[in-house]
């Protein structure tokens, strides 16, 4: 199938569609300037991500976890929703059964006014005590910050990313939201590896229920072989040809 025949294709199901679940990953974000979690973009000095983003790397040097994270946060601070986001944002409020899945932690789907959004991983902008003295987690936008590690603000000890890190359990309530969001008519996985489990679950779960599975992605994915649909691209530009056609 053509490339024009896959994007009509697409947007013919979800002009159809009575449910439609958005699943997106870090590609959707890369055209704003926020670096991916794999590869070249996503090393960190001499450091890869995922060395990073793990409880036993914050227990060891909560310090240098801290400045990769301040690092990400004056990163996401300067950068802007692209087009991905905003077709997002688009059909989460004006199809009121379509539900948004991320597994990104940089909100720019919510600065681009998705509604409803599922945030698996939690948010950069949230911290929580490291400690577990008993204060709950709290949003805080400073970029950068005024001290480095942060500090609980009741017991004055380490403050935490407020993200799931690499060895942590998804929240359930979001798990189960995610689930739910799978019983839809079309899901579409966009900007994501597809390696990461449980959210890489998640299409499979959507096609075992019925749904029509599609895929946006710059780069092949273990997705690809098993979606009914695979669109290889930029979803920043791959997102925009869909919504035109919605409206032709």
């Amino acid at each position: 199938m053509s490339v024009d025949g896959a994007l009509d294709a697409l947007a013919d199901r979800v002009r159809h569609a009575s449910r439609v679940t958005v699943l997106t990953g870090a590609g959707v974000s890369a055209a704003s300037g926020v670096p991916t979690f794999r590869g070249a973009a996503g090393l960190w000095r001499q450091f890869r991500a995922e060395d990073l983003a793990t409880p036993g790397a914050f227990r060891r040097d909560p310090q240098l976890v801290w400045e990769w994270y301040a690092w990400r946060r004056e990163t996401v601070a300067a950068s802007q929703p692209n087009a991905g986001h905003d077709v997002i944002a688009w059909w989460s409020a004006r199809m009121e059964t379509c539900r948004v899945i991320t597994q990104n932690v940089d909100d720019l789907h919510l600065r681009a006014g998705t509604s409803g959004l599922i945030r698996l991983h939690g948010s950069l902008w949230d911290l929580a005590c490291w400690d577990e003295c008993g204060e709950g987690p709290w949003h805080d936008e400073q970029a950068p910050f005024a001290q480095l590690p942060p500090r609980c603000p009741r017991c004055g000890g380490l403050a935490r990313p407020g993200v799931v890190w690499f060895g942590e359990a998804l929240h359930p309530d979001d798990v189960n939201a995610a689930l739910d969001a799978c019983a839809c008519d079309v899901f579409l996985t966009v900007g994501t590896s597809s390696v990461v489990y449980p959210a890489a679950g998640l299409v499979h779960e959507a096609k075992r229920l019925g749904a029509f599975t599609a895929e946006i992605n710059l780069d092949p994915s273990p997705a690809s072989g098993i979606v009914d649909l695979a669109i290889q691209g930029p979803s920043e530009v791959v997102l925009p040809e869909v919504e035109k056609r919605l409206h032709q």
